[in-house]
């Protein structure tokens, strides 16, 4: 088998993330085939040898899946790569996912563990509360456009006018900010060149409240009138209503979105969402999970693996806006939240206090060395850090706080595979762990695990 051999097969299962796997009987071999879906026959390439294994690029769809009963749903499958599983009953998605959760799980849990499957988000569409779109063309030097990027490319971007994952308001916001500047020509920044105007638009929406923060993210390159796009957003038919039009402006080198400045062209400068109760004020980066409904379910779900805690005082590291920490606090003595974005802890801290909460306190600062400086000892802390999990050097002294139960939130499932060698290692046993599908069409989803220090279990 070399590069450039192009071969045929049938998709025999996918793993995290979104790897196709074939096996090829004359090579006697498999090959992993991204952007596919199980039972597919596939034509692909073969561009790589990683470790020995051989990856392949999809070419063609030879024979749809047997899975794939439904037509898609928007008019930019499958060339944008966000909602990979469309085509697939959403009862399909969740056995997939599961079956992916289990060949990794079952293979870091040391021992025996309960697996209480996936559970499914209430909204399989409209669910996103957050989308950040970018301006470019789909193709050298067309017309504008905004969107998402195309699958397997960092440049060529696809207009998502009718996206269904987020809300018809967010798909009717984006149609009238690039008709408004395609008519007036402006240009979009190329990240080559570092030239041009328009970078990105950015949206939230609360699903529960219906306000929405729009915010158009732009270089400082060129000088536009933007009062008559703000009369035109504000005009628009929308369920909710626009609380918020901000021009942030951002002129990194990366392709990130950022605020180097930012200016209000109409009302303020965040949002309300309420979730489990409690009402939760939103700016425009800080951290919220982006599917309110399916954050409800998983939050119960921490509340409920998390067990007693009356008289117990909890750390909730990666706290973000203080979401988990605000639903547990009512039931425990004291949360403390850590947190590395200021944005967000000032916004947790202001939710908390809107909320009536006063056992939370959040700190601002990186984990490592919070802890350090934190005086209160944890009885039981809950993790919930970004997609690439715990720093190794943060996890050791997370770990020699010695409590008895430690709940881990992971949307990264390789990520939490590779933690739990650690954990396990120092002491911890998988008591159960289950899934949460916060991103239905998509190749993610939320994982929990319950972990108990196996001295304390020795006790009890």
């Amino acid at each position: 088998m070399k590069k450039g051999q192009i071969y045929e097969g049938i998709i025999e299962r996918v793993d995290f993330p979104n790897r196709g796997i074939v096996y090829i009987e004359e090579e006697e071999r498999y090959v992993t085939v991204k952007n596919a879906v199980p039972g597919q026959k596939v034509r692909f390439v073969i561009n790589k040898f990683r470790k020995g294994n051989a990856e392949g690029r999809l070419l063609e769809v030879l024979d749809k899946s047997p899975l794939e009963t439904r037509e898609p749903f928007c008019s930019i499958f499958p060339a944008c790569g966000g909602c990979m599983y469309q085509t697939m009953p959403y009862g399909e998605q969740l056995k997939m996912k599961e079956a992916q959760i289990r060949r990794l799980m079952d293979e870091a849990v040391w021992g025996e563990y309960i697996f209480e499957g996936v559970k499914a988000s209430p909204k399989e569409f409209g669910y996103r509360n957050k989308m950040e779109f970018s301006f470019g063309d789909e193709y050298k030097d067309g017309p504008l456009s905004l969107g998402l990027h195309k699958k397997g490319s960092t440049y060529d971007v696809l207009t998502a006018a009718d996206c269904r994952l987020v809300h018809e308001d967010m798909n009717r916001i984006l149609v009238c900010v690039l008709d408004y500047f395609r008519e007036r020509g402006v240009s979009y920044y190329r990240k080559m060149q570092h030239t041009g105007y328009l970078r990105h638009l950015l949206l939230r929406r609360g699903d529960s409240t219906g306000e929405i923060l729009v915010s158009l993210v732009t270089t400082t390159q060129e000088v536009h009138v933007l009062h008559p796009l703000t009369e035109k957003l504000l005009s628009l038919e929308l369920e909710g209503k626009i609380v918020g039009i901000l021009h942030i402006r951002n002129d990194s080198l990366a392709d990130v979105v950022q605020s180097d400045e930012t200016e209000i062209l109409y009302g303020q400068d965040f949002f309300y969402e309420e979730m489990l109760g409690l009402k939760f004020k939103i700016t425009p980066f800080s951290f919220f999970q982006p599917n309110t409904r399916g954050a409800e379910v998983l939050y119960e779900t921490v509340r409920e693996y998390i067990g007693d805690i009356r008289d117990r005082t909890v750390f909730d590291l990666f706290s973000g806006t203080g979401t988990i920490s605000q639903v547990l606090a009512p039931v425990a003595k004291e949360v403390v939240g850590v947190e590395i974005v200021e944005e967000a802890v000032e916004a947790a801290r202001e939710n908390a206090a809107g909320n009536g909460i006063t056992n939370c306190r959040f700190i601002a600062g990186d984990v490592f060395q919070v802890l350090d400086e934190v005086e209160e000892k944890p009885d039981v802390i809950v993790l919930d850090p970004p997609r690439d999990g715990i720093h190794p050097k943060a996890l050791p002294k997370i770990l020699n706080y010695g409590v008895d139960r430690i709940v881990y939130i992971s949307c990264k499932m390789t990520s939490l595979a590779r933690d739990l060698e650690v954990i396990q290692a120092a002491g911890y046993r998988v008591e159960k762990m289950t899934a949460v599908d916060q991103f239905c069409e998509t190749i993610h989803c939320e994982v929990i695990a319950l972990l108990k220090k196996k001295e304390a279990e020795d006790r009890g």
